[in-house]
């Protein structure tokens, strides 16, 4: 276990350290409070010292929001290229969590936030953290994600092609974008799907929060086996599939890629970047080396039943970032022995499709997302 030490008067004073994306341990620690310069702490955590907050927590807010603008005060210059820009721009962002999760508060060994002004951080702390191990001292900024999946979970998001809400644990990536999920809801099932649905088979690989396998219930599928490698995704879908009523028509297995047996219908929606996460909810956006789409495809042969299809939920934005040229995916499919039937495509909705100052615009207004079918 990884301890933070700091004094406070006279008093020398320790906790557990905690960090979700496995920051490391400060080099040193000081105290910080409502008296605290923003100058003064973006220097101290640009030097890699940590403050701890012992003051008002809107007043820590506020002083993470000064030094949020301090930060962005050093754009990144433009790329020769889009991928230049894109490496660029995750070096800039890498940073930015860097310097702003030095500045870190103290959990009691219950989760309670002692800041005066704190609001009640207990329940969402639990459901991030598991139970409490004692004193613990966490980035704020962290924090404020952890209080934000908590609302997230609590209300849900409204899914249209369900008809209803799914609810995203912490570290899931949540269903925010509905085109893929549209794709899913409306493409043509394969034949023996629909010929006897009584004993249809799907597989979700990847599953998250089990949105797809629970749109795949809902058209009349038999039996939904949803896999993850995440034990967080696997507990926020079998929640899920009971919020739904569907746990007789879906099954939740893992940690793994692909469950036992064959399946009419095995649906994938991978990460989509070719790039290292730097925390546990861009898993769902960040793939190293593609090693997720690769497994699907090697994998799909032999999990397909006769007449079976393979969905391929990808979007094209790799591509015009130039971390993989279309050519690969399809070299990559025919390696895999597999056979493209039909590609329909959809343009994303996302606000940042229309956000002209985004650095990596003229890529995002591009982008397409796209349901592959593939057969053996």
């Amino acid at each position: 276990m990884s301890t933070i030490h700091w004094t406070t008067g006279d008093t020398r004073q320790s906790a557990r350290w905690h960090s979700e994306s496995a920051a490391p341990l400060p080099r040193r620690t000081v105290v910080a409070d409502d008296r605290t310069k923003a100058d003064d702490a973006y220097r101290q955590a640009c030097e890699g010292t940590a403050l701890l907050w012992q003051g008002d927590f809107h007043n820590a807010r506020q002083l993470l929001r000064a030094m949020g603008r301090r930060v962005d005060r050093r754009t990144p210059r433009p790329g020769t290229s889009l991928s230049e820009s894109f490496h660029l721009h995750r070096r800039s962002s890498s940073h930015r969590a860097r310097v702003l999760g030095k500045l870190l508060v103290l959990l009691d060994d219950d989760y309670t936030l002692a800041s005066r002004r704190a609001p009640d951080v207990r329940q969402a702390c639990l459901e991030a953290y598991g139970p409490p191990q004692g004193p613990t001292a966490v980035s704020l900024r962290e924090l404020l994600g952890v209080i934000g999946a908590h609302q997230w979970r609590s209300k849900g998001v409204d899914v249209p092609a369900l008809g209803t809400r799914i609810h995203p644990h912490y570290g899931v990536f949540a269903p925010v974008r509905d085109e893929y999920v549209d794709l899913v809801a409306h493409t043509p099932l394969p034949p023996a799907a629909r010929r006897s649905p009584a004993t249809s088979t799907a597989f979700d690989l990847g599953t998250g929060t089990g949105v797809l396998a629970a749109v795949l219930a809902r058209r009349g599928i038999n039996r939904v086996m949803a896999t993850d490698i995440s034990p967080r995704a696997l507990a926020c879908a079998r929640e899920n599939a009971h919020r739904l009523a569907l746990t007789d028509r879906i099954e939740v297995s893992g940690p793994g890629l692909f469950p036992e047996g064959r399946a009419d219908l095995i649906v994938c929606n991978p990460p989509w970047l070719p790039a290292r996460p730097t925390s546990p909810i861009e898993q769902g956006v960040y793939d190293p080396d593609s090693t997720m789409l690769h497994g699907f495809l090697n994998g799909l042969s032999r999990h397909l039943r006769p007449g079976g299809e393979g969905w391929l939920i990808l979007s094209d934005l790799a591509e015009h970032l130039g971390l993989r040229t279309r050519q690969q995916l399809l070299d990559a499919i025919q390696a895999a022995h597999l056979r493209v039937m039909d590609k329909i495509d959809t343009k994303p909705r996302h606000p940042r499709t229309k956000d002209a100052t985004d650095p990596l615009h003229a890529a995002r207004s591009a982008e397409t997302t796209s349901l592959w079918r593939l057969t053996a």
